[in-house]
């Protein structure tokens, strides 16, 4: 019998933190810097700012990662699908030259374009517990984020949180 509590207390705490999932960007991470296609700096505060009262997918690659190709056609068919929606590519390429070039490889010229030139180890990744890409979030039109995690394109949480 404690066997079986102890069971189902660990499958609870599991569940819990599976559906748990951050709301808000922490104040480090909003205070992030990553730059433009025109070289400069924002803070990541300011980048969401710009979105104030609209949808937003953010999609973290990079060129050199497979997943984040291979996830490329069904992120240009969400933006297709969803007009309305804004997409912010945050990459993860190791030089602004890298990056630069697989948003013309990739055919995604049409988003809006960061560089986290710190790396994985920025306060923005960290904050998110960035441990994998291709990552997508998904912010409402209040700044709230409505998706935490999701690693693959095709999620269906994604089209979900894009359809409320």
């Amino acid at each position: 019998m404690r066997k079986i509590l102890i069971g189902l207390v660990f499958l609870y705490a599991n569940l819990m933190s599976i559906n748990a999932q951050e709301k808000t960007f922490s104040e480090k991470a909003l205070q992030d810097k990553l730059v433009n296609l025109k070289g400069g700096e924002d803070t990541f505060e300011d980048v969401l700012e710009a979105f104030k009262g609209k949808v937003v997918l953010i999609d973290i690659w990079a060129s050199w990662c497979k997943d984040c190709v291979v996830g490329m056609p069904t992120v240009k068919k969400l933006k297709n699908d969803f007009k309305e929606v804004s997409f912010l590519y945050i990459s993860l390429d190791r030089t602004k030259e890298s990056w630069k070039k697989g948003i013309k490889k990739f055919g995604i010229e049409d988003g809006t374009h960061y560089w986290a030139s710190k790396g994985w180890k920025s306060d923005l990744f960290t904050a998110i517990d960035l441990d994998w890409i291709p990552r997508y979030m998904v912010i409402d039109k209040d700044g709230t984020i409505k998706l935490y995690k999701a690693i693959k394109a095709g999620d269906k949480e994604i089209i979900k949180q894009l359809t409320k």
